[in-house]
């Protein structure tokens, strides 16, 4: 198969259909559209005022930003003036900007999109050029809009070579400090390319919806090149506030989300139409298909060739509930540090319950220890300035120890079963894996988020933060639905494995309060080490569901 860098996909877009909107901006309620014409000249320009700052080649640039339009204009025009993007999540604080961009010896950095920068703005050291993006103007540092309207466009089509590095990606991390993963053009174009194959019908009139982290890898692989290789149309959410708005105006044909957002719309649909309503009208022939088109046409989906979810576990129950009403939602499973290319679950082959099967080329095996381990042209180059870490995760015959534990049946899928460091020992001596556990658990729809604890305990506990429909149930009715999925999920589990007690937690886990990482997933060292005083107490509560005073 033929492959080309995003720059060449981009540079073929222009030149086919320069007149076609390639970014949608809502801005104050209004939408921006931006053609591949119009961006081609900014990003031109922007990477001609980078080529005349003489940094050194493959110089590390950093963006700092929600997702917005500019976000994918910089990244092109510092993949075009031959140096590596540098993506940091917009929430991220002061004190690890400032290490991630010391780390990399970053030279530039864009300010974009963001809340509120004044509690960040000492995280960018002083020797570090600001630029801010236009309708997002910071104080301070130069205007992109002033720089294109007096730099002339780069003429020339720069093609890097496929080891050039494209970017560093510092990982959310659920342990320590941040880890630079490294990936060059090769694994972006291998990946891209190939992921797309296994997603056929696809064409330049495709559209898709940017909202979860662009400085993730998933949305930078799925969105982002998914817009630059199919030739499609990205548009942008403006606000929390205007989510369901943006998303519904713009009908995307391909659309992500992480399992907490499914639950939440499950929770919105379920909000205006109770399940026992639900399940007798999906009963009427008729009807039935009525009800599922309201409830795609409710949520702007009903255009979506291709729904997708990963980045966490999907639970079962939620899965076969959007089937009944007539999702099919394919879990992907990879990670940063292999571009995100590595299990699918397509079309009619799922298993509710897996990831999926292999992408093509990618070679999977179990270690001893059971962890998966994943070999690609995807897989990343190095942890930036980590050899010893880089060492410990890429084996000597190039296989990516994942630090997830797995199994994979007789047709090829592969279900995860937890992360190999989560795994704690009761005070028996006896393992636990708490992925599973969780997983059965969170189907109880009054559950937002839980962690199941026990290093040191006779039996498990699980500790709980209430969804909002939990929070609006009366007490009594509440604690009894906790105990029946709680007997339920303990029935299914060996006697070491037993939950013991559900703790209710006051506060909910936030990236804010550092509990959670940016892409949703619990710092369970974090949390642990928080909770861990209260355990003993906990545990000999005379009541099985436990609030956390």
């Amino acid at each position: 198969m033929q492959i080309s860098s995003p720059v060449e996909k981009f540079n073929h877009w222009v030149a086919v259909q320069p007149d076609k909107t390639f970014l949608r901006q809502p801005f104050n309620g209004e939408w921006i559209h931006i053609s591949w014409k119009k961006a081609d000249d900014e990003i031109r320009r922007m990477a001609a005022y980078l080529r005349s700052l003489n940094l050194p080649p493959q110089s590390k640039i950093a963006i700092i930003s929600k997702n917005c339009a500019h976000w994918i204009m910089s990244d092109l025009a510092i993949m075009m003036a031959g140096h590596v993007s540098v993506p940091l999540y917009p929430t991220i604080p002061a004190d690890l900007i400032r290490y991630c961009l010391e780390h990399c010896e970053a030279k530039v950095a864009f300010i974009g999109k963001l809340d509120d920068w004044s509690k960040q703005r000492s995280g960018l050291p002083d020797h570090v050029k600001g630029i801010s993006f236009p309708m997002w103007t910071e104080p301070g540092y130069e205007n992109w809009n002033d720089i294109i309207a007096n730099t002339p466009p780069m003429t020339e089509n720069f093609n890097p070579k496929p080891t050039d590095l494209i970017t560093i990606i510092y990982t959310s991390g659920t342990t320590g400090l941040p880890k630079g993963v490294v990936h060059n053009f090769h694994a972006f174009s291998y990946a891209a390319t190939w992921a797309l194959s296994e997603l056929p019908e696809l064409g330049n009139d495709e559209r898709f919806f940017s909202y979860l982290p662009l400085s993730h890898i998933a949305e930078r692989m799925l969105v982002e090149m998914g817009g630059l290789y199919c030739g499609a149309t990205i548009s942008f959410a403006e606000s929390l506030d205007l989510f369901a708005a943006n998303l519904k105006d713009t009908q995307p044909t391909i659309f992500l989300a992480v399992p907490r957002i499914w639950t939440k719309f499950q929770m919105g649909i379920l909000s205006k139409m109770p399940q026992s309503r639900l399940d007798l009208l999906l009963k009427i022939p008729i009807i039935n298909n009525l009800i599922k088109n309201k409830i795609k046409q409710g949520l702007g989906l009903d255009k979506a060739k291709y729904l997708l979810t990963g980045a966490a576990p999907m639970p079962i129950a939620t899965m076969l509930w959007f089937e009944k009403i007539g999702f099919i939602i394919n879990e992907a499973y990879a990670m940063t540090e292999n571009c995100a290319y590595s299990h699918l679950s397509r079309g009619n082959k799922r298993k509710p319950g897996s990831v999926g099967t292999p992408l093509p080329n990618v070679q999977v095996r179990l270690s001893e220890e059971g962890e998966i381990q994943v070999k690609s042209d995807a897989t990343m180059v190095e942890y930036y300035k980590e050899p010893e870490k880089t060492k410990e995760t890429i084996t000597a015959d190039g296989y990516l120890c994942t630090g997830d534990e797995g199994k994979i049946d007789s047709e090829g899928f592969l279900k995860i079963t937890g992360r190999v460091k989560d795994i704690f020992k009761t005070d028996k001596g006896k393992y636990v894996a708490p992925a599973p556990i969780e997983l059965a658990l969170s189907k109880n729809t009054y559950i937002e988020q839980v962690c199941v604890v026990g290093a040191n305990l006779p039996q498990t506990m699980a500790l709980v933060v209430l969804s909002a429909d939990g929070k609006a149930e009366e007490k009594e009715a509440l604690c009894e639905s906790l105990e029946a999925t709680m007997k339920e999920v303990n029935e299914i589990l060996d006697k070491h494995e037993k939950i013991k007690k559900m703790v209710v937690m006051r506060d909910e886990w936030t990236v804010d309060n550092n509990l959670l990482t940016p892409t949703m997933k619990v710092k369970r060292n974090v949390l642990e080490k928080e909770k861990t005083p209260m355990y003993e107490t906990w545990y000999k509560s005379s009541t099985v569901v436990v609030w956390e005073n």
